[in-house]
């Protein structure tokens, strides 16, 4: 039997995405619509332009449905020399 069956992960959206699917992926991990984690991140952009940040952060640690790494592990691996399964 599969452990990690009914397990919830927290991945890039590939259906509800506008850009690289992070405000999907968050919205679906937390159960909520994405267009709220869209206005949350606006918000902070506005209010001080940390929104950009946090969601450039979550871009490159949060791994997109169906992969097997994120982005910065990719970058790691390839720097390292090592094959990676992005």
């Amino acid at each position: 039997m599969n452990g990690n069956l009914g397990k919830k992960s927290l991945r890039r959206s590939t259906d509800q995405r506008i850009l690289t699917g992070v405000c999907g992926g968050i919205g679906e991990y937390v159960g909520i619509d994405p267009n709220l984690v869209r206005l949350a991140f606006a918000v902070f952009t506005i209010l001080g332009g940390s929104g950009i940040l946090l969601y450039i952060l979550a871009w490159l640690v949060m791994p997109e449905q169906g992969a097997q790494s994120s982005v910065i592990e990719h970058v790691i691996r390839n720097f390292q020399g090592k094959r990676s399964n992005l």
